[in-house]
């Protein structure tokens, strides 16, 4: 159990989040609005199963981000609950009437009172551990009802989908305490449960240079580190001896520009129980954000509520989804991009979906092509407006006193309009369509003058 001389005050402010959670949702409606990723999706499901045992009303709405009109636009009678999301749009949330509960990590100012109505768990308010939103979730949801491994298995799917399992503090443990889940070293490469081959060519994360996106590749890394082809195929990650590991690893650096930054891509691999039998945490994450990230969202919260139908439906979206995703990577190899001292930026336009672009983003600052602290920003257009994404290359070894990204984005749409959130490492905005060149030059500055003051 949790253990309150060593979480202190964190898990005080949970016990009493869950206990007026649970008197004023008694015989109400209640509305909960979560991010459409996976750390979203997951932590929807965990509280919407929570909710099913305490024989609540509830219904969902995913939202890919949470704007001004979005708010105003909520139910007036409806108890709202915003799960990772929202301290980004507190004052907002703030001035509506209804009895509000928010559940999110990403960071928060508050420089002003909370008014009654509105409750909120956030660890940047008073914890140094960091948790994703569906681990947050998840320790509310311990409160309101006992433990559940499938709830808490959701919590790991949502941990290792927001980039977040090598922050394994106490409360996390936790977590993985109560998961019904089996856990592997090796290299970071999904889905480790399939045929090495295929998952080597479909590889974007790490991004292999000749290899990601290149079936002749991915055979030619297998045959340098001996695993032989045999009468079943190729084994999978998991099926690997420690030697066969350890020279796959090191046919896979000899292909990365910055050989040091292999160590980035080793660690633990989490299979979780779900469908009654073990998968890869991180191929079912990646499964749940291409439903979102192709614009079906219901199919992955159905996924993580357990309909098979879903399943079914979540792994044909999934296809379609890599085949985007490797076409996307294709433009990024070839596409002109703006480089700074310490900065790159990749202005997509039209020619990568803007529900994608993060996840380019994402590929881009862990690809071993820029170096350690390069600030990635990529931007692609949706309609009249633009979305950007902005990531710091070697995140996890990253200090205290790295550029913070939020705070750019934060400056710059004040500046320009628009809406900002997200971390210190990872942060993004949705600004106009006609204000592309201001961006840009707004962002070259301010990266500039970084690099200058730092």
């Amino acid at each position: 159990s949790l253990d309150l001389s060593k979480r202190g005050i964190m898990l005080e402010y949970i016990q009493n989040f869950a206990k007026e959670f649970l008197e004023k949702t008694e015989k109400k409606d209640i509305l909960i609005i979560s991010h459409f990723d996976t750390d979203g999706i997951t932590s929807a499901a965990i509280l919407g199963k929570t909710l099913k045992k305490l024989d609540r009303n509830f219904s969902f709405k995913i939202v890919k981000s949470l704007d001004k009109e979005t708010i105003e636009n909520l139910s007036k009678t409806k108890t709202l609950v915003f799960l990772d999301l929202g301290s980004s749009n507190i004052k907002d949330i703030s001035d509506l009437k209804n009895n509000i509960f928010i559940i999110d990590h990403h960071e928060i100012t508050m420089n002003f009172t909370l008014p009654e109505n509105v409750k909120i768990i956030n660890p940047h308010l008073y914890a140094k551990e960091e948790l994703s939103g569906s681990c947050l979730t998840y320790l509310v949801s311990r409160e309101l009802v006992k433990k559940d491994s499938a709830s808490a298995n959701l919590a790991v799917i949502g941990m290792v989908g927001d980039i977040m399992e090598k922050k394994v503090g106490p409360m996390t443990s936790t977590i993985l305490g109560d998961a019904d889940i089996t856990i592997k070293k090796g290299i970071l490469l999904y889905p480790s449960t399939r045929p090495l081959n295929k998952a080597l060519e479909y590889c974007s994360n790490p991004y292999i240079p000749g290899v990601t996106g290149d079936a002749v590749g991915a055979s030619n890394v297998l045959r340098e580190a001996g695993i032989e082809f045999n009468k079943k195929g190729y084994k999978a990650l998991i099926e690997l001896n420690e030697d066969e590991m350890e020279k796959l690893v090191t046919a896979i650096a000899l292909r990365m520009p910055d050989h040091e930054k292999m160590s980035e891509f080793l660690g633990n691999l989490f299979l979780v129980k779900f469908f009654n039998k073990l998968e890869d945490a991180r191929e079912l994450s990646a499964l749940i954000n291409a439903c979102s990230r192709m614009g079906d969202s219901n199919t992955a919260l159905l996924l993580c509520m357990g309909n098979e139908t879903a399943r079914k439906n979540a792994e044909a979206i999934y296809i379609k989804y890599k085949q985007n995703l490797i076409e996307a990577l294709k433009h990024m190899n070839t596409h002109p991009k703006i480089e700074g001292k310490q900065y790159v930026i990749m202005n997509a336009k039209d020619k990568i979906q803007d529900t994608i672009i993060g996840t380019v983003a994402s590929i881009m600052s862990m690809s071993a092509l820029y170096k350690e602290g390069t600030v990635v920003i990529t931007m692609a257009y949706n309609q009249d407006k633009i979305k950007v994404s902005s990531r710091i290359c070697g995140r996890d070894k990253k200090d205290e006193n790295s550029k913070n990204l939020k705070q750019i984005m934060d400056e710059i749409t004040e500046l320009i309009g628009g809406e900002s959130g997200g971390h210190k490492f990872a942060a993004g905005c949705v600004i106009g369509k006609d204000k592309e060149e201001a961006f840009i030059e707004l962002v070259k500055k301010k990266l500039d003058y970084e690099v200058v003051k730092i």
